[in-house]
């Protein structure tokens, strides 16, 4: 990581990097598996539920003043009734929870560290907060999914080193356009936690 600095920011003063954030988000996210045909507009009302939140973590990886990677975070109150309702159900104190938005990473700057100082730093910051556990969803596609390559590997060998489990009983759906689709669809998301005290 010598040439890459992370810095953190919460709240409105993501303000300046909110253009490279959401271009970010729609290059990394076009790639399975959530081929997402990502737009500004979509991006503009995603990313501003984070900055309109005083308690949120934005986490970014900068090459020079290049963003090539971002994490967020906010405590699972404060984010849609998609991802709250799976803990209500289960009855789970949302209040103790802390919600990662993402982890997105140009490939070119991944297998160098990045991801792991994503998790440290969204944990420490959980941790201070007085947070009882870290969640994130990740999306779940079919294994014989036509758009899958041959070479792809899933994330849950480096979730599970992080300490992260994966929690099937607590799954929602959400929705965006596929790349070549005509509109939005909902797509099957699984939790992840990882108890922090």
């Amino acid at each position: 990581m010598s040439t890459i600095t992370l810095s953190t920011c919460q709240g409105r003063a993501i303000a300046p990097h909110l253009d490279a954030l959401a271009q970010l988000r729609i290059r990394v996210f076009r790639d399975f598996p959530y081929l997402y045909d990502g737009d500004l507009d979509y991006e503009a009302d995603y990313l501003a539920r984070y900055a309109d939140c005083p308690r949120s973590l934005f986490v970014l990886a900068f090459d020079g003043d290049t963003l090539v990677g971002a994490a967020t975070g906010m405590p699972l109150t404060d984010d849609l009734a998609e991802f709250r309702a799976p803990f209500e159900q289960a009855g789970i104190d949302i209040g103790s929870v802390f919600y990662y938005g993402e982890s997105v990473l140009l490939a070119s700057y991944r297998g160098r560290g990045i991801g792991k100082a994503f998790m440290a730093e969204r944990e420490a910051h959980a941790r201070g907060e007085g947070f009882a556990s870290a969640a994130f969803c990740a999306v779940e596609r079919p294994d014989d999914h036509p758009l899958k390559p041959y070479d792809y590997v899933p994330l849950h060998g480096f979730w599970r080193s992080q300490g992260y489990e994966r929690h099937p009983e607590l799954a929602t759906t959400f929705h965006w356009k596929d790349i070549g689709d005509a509109e939005e669809t909902h797509k099957p998301m699984v939790f992840w936690l990882k108890v922090l005290r």
